[in-house]
């Protein structure tokens, strides 16, 4: 025996007209179900369209066997969420300053300012844009190369995945072997070493994984679109070159640091997204970068 979800909605067209559903009955995977998830199901499995207002009534959760597979996962959209919390106070690159986030205008202070009962706060964030995890683009090593707001937006969003997998327990150095006999040409390739596991510790910002300067060539010649690496930095440290971020940028081929979560994430059949402001004049921005696999995962 298994929880399901017994119901009545109300849907409203966009277009005008309605429909009406009683004592619908569906399985749910769990002890309850939000109202909006619920109305998303049905709108889904129904394959409506124009659909403004759903309304769900009624909901009684019983105890009755499943009829068929668990609804919360078939909506599961596959959004894996591939970015760093910025807090105040977060050290990204040791040297660089910690973020400072804090009110411009507190709820407090705003009641003074709007009708009873009315509240907002305005945030303040004073950052260096090396902070959290961001995506470079070729400004950030080049004078003459594109800021941010001068990349075209298709560079950032719904790109081709693949993941490689370089576990830094074997080695720090990723060289071009790691990804010969793979589906390179227009994607984002996205390398996996594990290194996110010490975010946030004195461990993150020494010895980390990077890539070679063979590595940064080879996915050039391949016509990668994107490289990004869940570690402190694509370049070596230990030293001042940075033949990874000359290469690469130089070609229009932005990097992402400090990812994330990529052990959630499939070698392929997965789209990412990282998409940062369209400032002028910057080449580096925090981003919300994920991953969107192509197939759910129940």
């Amino acid at each position: 025996m298994s929880k399901r979800v017994k119901f009545d909605f109300e849907i409203d067209f966009t277009n005008g007209g309605g429909i009406q559903g009683q004592d619908f009955r569906l399985d749910i995977d769990g002890d309850d179900i939000e109202d909006k998830t619920l109305a998303d199901y049905i709108v889904q499995d129904m394959r409506l369209l124009m659909v403004g207002e759903v309304r769900i009534l009624n909901k009684e959760i019983i105890t009755e066997k499943h009829k068929r597979q668990a609804i919360n996962a078939q909506i599961d959209p596959s959004y894996i969420d591939l970015s760093h919390v910025i807090h105040d106070g977060l050290v990204t690159y040791k040297g660089l300053p910690a973020p400072i986030i804090c009110d411009y205008l507190s709820r407090e202070a705003s009641r003074e300012r709007y009708a009873a009962g009315t509240e907002f706060q305005i945030g303040k964030i004073e950052m260096v844009t090396n902070t959290g995890t961001y995506v470079d683009c070729p400004f950030h090593r080049y004078e003459d190369g594109k800021d941010l707001s001068e990349v075209d937006l298709e560079k950032f969003v719904d790109l081709e995945g693949i993941v490689i997998r370089a576990d830094y327990r074997m080695g720090l150095a990723v060289t071009a072997e790691a990804f010969k006999g793979r589906e390179l040409r227009g994607r984002a390739v996205l390398v996996h070493t594990g290194w996110d596991e010490h975010w946030a510790t004195d461990k993150y910002y020494e010895n980390h994984p990077f890539l070679t300067e063979d590595a940064a060539i080879y996915l050039k010649q391949c016509g990668v679109k994107l490289v990004g690496i869940d570690s402190m930095n694509i370049d070596d440290t230990r030293g001042n070159a940075r033949p990874v971020h000359s290469t690469l940028l130089r070609e229009e081929i932005l990097i992402a640091e400090h990812l994330c979560n990529l052990a959630n994430v499939p070698d392929e059949g997965f789209t990412f997204t990282a998409v940062p402001p369209k400032f002028k004049g910057a080449g580096t921005f925090p981003v919300r970068a994920f991953a969107r696999v192509k197939k759910a995962v129940s």
